[in-house]
């Protein structure tokens, strides 16, 4: 029996280097096969190879020749991929979001319905979600579009095997998820994954945010729950079993109100979405049962604008809650950037400044912790994150066939 290392198959070894082209080619469009031999240390013809098998799978086009260098003019090649679109999905507890985009990162389809979360079973949740995919490939594939794959995110712990053991805004507990889906949509010829919402908004955010390329960073997902993503030294941080980034549960108020996980004092419970609005807007209706809460949170900004005392109080107080937890995960992990989505992006004029503040406060490091700042990408983060993360799968070698 032979033993030790395997030369490697020639199939995976040009699969490899179609891969290393693509990826130059998408972080430097316009380039040249010679920019390309240059910097990735493989030969002339054999650039010239894989960029031709890139052309033939509608990957990489030619633009045309560019006279602004030294010696014959050179053929530049850019991005193409418009045959392409990877679909992302992302599961809330009132509503469905699903974006498409291309090869490039342009937006082809953005789509947001209602849902009935909290009121679903896991199965009639499956319906749903796979009704809406169904919808939205049924759109692309008439477009002439070919879909590469669909990732869809959820709130709550999600195992390697897109098991989602336990969400508690959903009121799930070990729902195979994946594998529902993918009855529900006919075994699809694309593949089909699940993750967890702030990794995938993470994602969105490290390649199509205002703080892209950060090669370390957090994100805190703003909606019923406090989720984090994390990825550090550019690497996702996905722990032993996939369940990483609880933030919403460290517990900043022992002894304070009982949170949604069964336990007292978390920080969902102290300066979650629902918390905030119910300490901000003392006289409203909200009971707490509600899972549409954007016109609670515009009226919070009606106030907080008008300098009412009793929701700039309530909002002074969440943002140094927030600051605290944050500061216990930069601590360890020190990161470069904190971003706040969600409901939190309309409020962070009000939540930054003391979120800031109580975070240099506790920081080992005060002169150079961590910014935290407003995610430009609204409220579709996980569902850019989704279709980015079917980027990702792509970038890496998995390539469309000619």
């Amino acid at each position: 029996m032979q033993r030790g290392p395997q030369p490697a198959d020639f199939t995976d070894v040009r699969a490899t280097n179609l891969a290393v082209v693509l990826r130059y080619v998408r972080s430097h469009y316009p380039c040249s096969r010679a920019d390309i031999a240059t910097a990735t240390g493989l030969n002339k013809a054999t650039v010239s190879s894989l960029v031709v098998d890139l052309i033939d799978r509608h990957l990489v086009r030619e633009i045309g020749f560019t006279e602004n260098r030294i010696g014959r003019p050179a053929t530049m090649l850019t991005m193409d991929g418009s045959p392409y679109v990877a679909v992302g999905l992302e599961v809330n507890a009132d509503h469905l979001g699903l974006v498409a985009v291309d090869l490039v990162g342009a937006q082809v389809l953005a789509w947001r319905r209602s849902f009935a979360g909290l009121e679903s079973t896991p199965s009639q949740a499956a319906a749903a979600i796979a009704a809406l995919s169904r919808r939205a490939v049924a759109k692309l594939v008439k477009d002439g579009r070919r879909v590469l794959g669909l990732t869809v995110g959820v709130p709550g712990l999600v195992d390697a095997k897109g098991t989602v053991k336990f969400a508690p805004n959903l009121g799930w507990q070990e729902v195979d998820l994946l594998e529902t889906l993918g009855r529900a949509l006919g075994e699809p010829d694309f593949p089909v994954t699940v993750d967890n919402d702030a990794n995938l908004a993470v994602l969105a955010e490290s390649r199509y945010g205002s703080h892209a390329g950060t090669e370390n960073m957090i994100y805190l997902t703003g909606q019923i729950g406090i989720g984090a993503g994390i990825i550090s030294d550019d690497r996702m941080i996905r722990g032993s079993r996939g369940f990483p980034g609880e933030i919403g549960h460290l517990t900043i108020d022992p002894g304070g109100a009982l949170c949604g996980c069964g336990r007292r004092g978390c920080l969902e419970a102290v300066a979650g979405i629902g918390a905030l609005i119910a300490k901000a807007l003392p006289d409203s209706a909200y009971d707490g049962k509600l899972t549409d809460l954007q016109p609670e949170v515009d009226e919070v900004v009606q106030r907080a604008k008008a300098g009412d005392k009793v929701t700039l109080a309530a909002l002074d107080d969440a943002g140094h809650a927030l600051g605290n937890a944050v500061s216990i995960v930069a601590n360890l992990l020190d990161p470069a950037v904190v971003v706040f989505g969600g409901y939190f992006v309309p409020l962070a004029p009000w939540l930054l400044p003391p979120a800031q503040q109580e975070l240099a406060a506790r920081s080992v490091a005060p002169q150079e912790c961590a910014q935290i700042v407003a995610s430009t990408l609204g409220y579709s983060a996980t569902a850019v994150g989704g279709a980015a993360a079917v980027l990702d799968f792509i970038d890496a070698g998995n390539l469309p066939r000619p």
